[in-house]
């Protein structure tokens, strides 16, 4: 059998081993609870590598696994004693402004692919956080502001080059291996190693309109009953969140409100400046907040606005829902729940849906769940090991007392290593569907770290 060493002959990239330089740097995610050790880690340098890559583990046994961003929760991107490829070096991105079209590496960040898109006035519907990978963002669906203007990042994917099991190159598009195309947007990266992706482009910024508002925790039932009534009426490119947060040490805050958790209403217009002006002026008016902005910003800032808010290395634990409507009864939980927030970290909120997302048929992407209004995420955040076992045990209690609201389902990319088993149900219908093209594509469960599938 073929030793770890021997593949380096068949690598243009590098192989890097436990206690080498590069090692304990390429096998680090961001959430810092995420202490994985490789037996080898292979950073490529090209498609060609993913390829010799796929061909020793299939040849081998060894587990393998890839890594674009590594910004997912679980970690999943590695694996003990596994053979890890680092699509780091993959993350070009070339912008065809006549076509409206970007080829974007594995391995780029959300950050890559703005500052490249945003030089034409063109973006990429993903993401709002610059570190994020586009792979994994991607593959999960993708949910940022422009959401509900322009879809998510899958219903803007033109197609795939991806490394499958036998260790083909295949290119998934409406044209060519349609039901690998069809598993890929929405399904998790079960099927094999994307090297790079086609998206289409459309038009935004330099410059978006935004608001800000920070409200005392106690106005939490009002500012989402308000919340609740706006977005039913509220024009496509108005992407508001509502969120839940302690105020962070910043000078612009009262200094005795830092620290305290708040109710937040962050806005952002996925669309002209002066139209978002008034679309979003009802943001403006509301309540008596304590803290307020309400201004142009450039794209590219506030895609970076949340990077300080979630830096890596920091310890994480998510959960996360669908919903249909934002009910009394909701409302009330988070008005008695939300009066302390553990962990600095920690983000409570709901992402708006609905528009673009959708007009999509659910069986026409293997993400399922377009009747959803919002995606409620409980994203816990902290730094210290010891507040581990309390920070899980307060986010696990806060979905018991929501999961009954749920319209069904939960964003694939919210799920923590701990929610295998909610795998079928974030899937939803089309569960049966991705298995069957699972069985096809990687019937010996080579990409077995992702979502499972089985």
């Amino acid at each position: 059998m073929r030793t770890l060493e021997q593949l380096r002959d068949n690598i243009r990239g590098e192989l890097i081993f436990p206690g080498e330089p590069g090692y304990n740097d390429a096998r680090s995610v961001w959430n810092g609870m995420i202490d994985r050790r490789p037996a080898a880690v292979v950073r490529a340098a090209d498609a060609a590598d993913v390829i010799a890559s796929v061909d020793f583990a299939s040849e081998t046994g060894i587990p393998i696994s890839a890594k674009g961003g590594g910004h997912g929760v679980s970690g999943k991107a590695v694996r003990d004693d596994g053979l890890l490829v680092d699509l780091v070096h993959l993350n070009a991105v070339q912008v065809d402004e006549k076509e409206r079209t970007a080829r974007v590496g594995g391995g780029a960040t959300l950050g890559d692919v703005d500052r490249e898109t945003q030089a034409f006035g063109l973006a990429v519907p993903a993401g709002i956080v610059s570190e994020t990978g586009v792979a994994g963002l991607t593959l999960g669906g993708g949910i940022g502001y422009q959401a509900r203007k322009s879809g998510l990042t899958i219903d803007n994917l033109i197609e795939a080059d991806i490394v499958i099991a036998d260790g083909s190159l295949v290119t998934a598009s409406a044209d060519n291996h349609t039901d690998l195309f069809w598993a890929i947007r929405g399904g998790g990266g079960n099927f094999g190693i994307v090297t790079s992706f086609l998206y289409r482009l459309h038009e935004l910024g330099p410059d978006v309109m935004t608001s800000l508002s920070y409200f005392d925790i106690a106005e939490t039932a009002d500012v989402l009953r308000f919340y609740r009534e706006f977005m039913h009426g509220a024009a496509n490119g108005c992407a508001v969140y509502c969120l839940f947060a302690n105020v962070p040490p910043a000078d612009h805050f009262p200094a005795e409100r830092r620290g305290m958790p708040a109710v937040i209403l962050h806005a952002c217009y996925a669309g002209p400046v002066e139209e978002g002006r008034k679309a979003l002026t009802p943001l403006r008016q509301f309540g008596a907040p304590f803290f307020r902005a309400f201004d142009t910003m450039k794209f590219t800032d506030l895609q970076k606005a949340f990077d300080p808010a979630v830096p890596k290395g920091m310890r994480a634990y998510w959960k996360g829902l669908n919903l249909e409507e934002i009910e009394d009864e909701l409302v009330n939980v988070f008005a008695d729940r939300l009066m302390t927030i553990p962990g600095p970290m920690s983000l409570i909120g709901f992402e708006p849906l609905g528009g673009k997302v959708a007009e999509v048929d659910p069986s026409a992407t293997a993400y399922a769940f377009r009747n959803a209004r919002f995606s409620l995420g409980i994203w816990s955040g902290w730094d210290e090991p010891a507040m581990d076992e309390a920070n899980i045990e307060w986010t696990r209690s806060l979905y018991r007392d929501l999961e009954g609201f749920t319209s069904g389902g939960v964003y694939v990319n919210y799920l923590d290593r701990d929610e295998q088993e909610r795998t079928r149900s974030a899937l939803g219908a089309n569960f049966s569907r991705l298995l069957e093209i699972k069985q096809k594509y990687d019937p010996g469960n080579m990409f077995i770290g992702n979502l499972k599938i089985d």
